[in-house]
């Protein structure tokens, strides 16, 4: 019975080095979620535009998910640290995924969008790659960026339906 309830414990103690890391992600990386009042496909549209210019490895508009490529971010990652006291790194890339989730809320379509950034850097050729979290600031321009499209895209389409109702109106007469 002791014999069993040590293997027991020991599986449960192994268990706890990969809960740490998935904690870790958990309590300390917030990633950044807006939920538009658009339809899934102006939101789509708004997010192709915007993800524009990265180099996208997958996209798929019914799964509702893009993933970019890794790209190169070092003199960024060095800049913005260049005031801390943080030594400059080797090298540091970066890989975007986009997720889109149709959803209804009081009746009404909206879309969620989340944005997941990836930052790799390496120190020096002797440690190699370390994961390290995103300071958030690309995924909240993006989600902005995204947010502004809808709006004006939506401003456009009330334009036009007043000017279809300005037109009726002047042909009735």
């Amino acid at each position: 019975m002791k014999f069993y309830l040590l293997i027991t414990m020991m599986l449960f103690l192994s268990g706890c080095a990969s809960y740490e890391k998935f904690r870790q992600v958990t309590e300390e990386l917030e990633i950044p979620v807006k939920i538009y009042k658009a339809d899934y496909n102006q939101t789509w549209q708004a997010v192709i535009q915007v993800m524009r210019k990265f180099d996208i490895a997958q996209q798929n508009q019914e799964a509702g998910f893009i993933k970019t490529r890794w790209m190169d971010n070092t003199l960024e990652v060095n800049f913005t640290d260049s005031f801390g006291s943080s030594d400059a790194v080797k090298a540091a890339k970066f890989k975007l995924v986009v997720n889109v989730v149709k959803g209804f809320r009081n009746g009404r379509e909206v879309t969620k969008v989340t944005i997941y950034k990836r930052q790799l850097v390496e120190q020096d050729f002797l440690q190699g790659w370390k994961e390290t979290a995103a300071d958030g600031i690309t995924e909240k321009t993006l989600l902005y960026r995204i947010e502004r499209l809808i709006a004006t895209d939506n401003k456009l389409k009330e334009i036009d339906r007043a000017r279809e109702k300005e037109q009726l109106e002047n042909s009735g007469l």
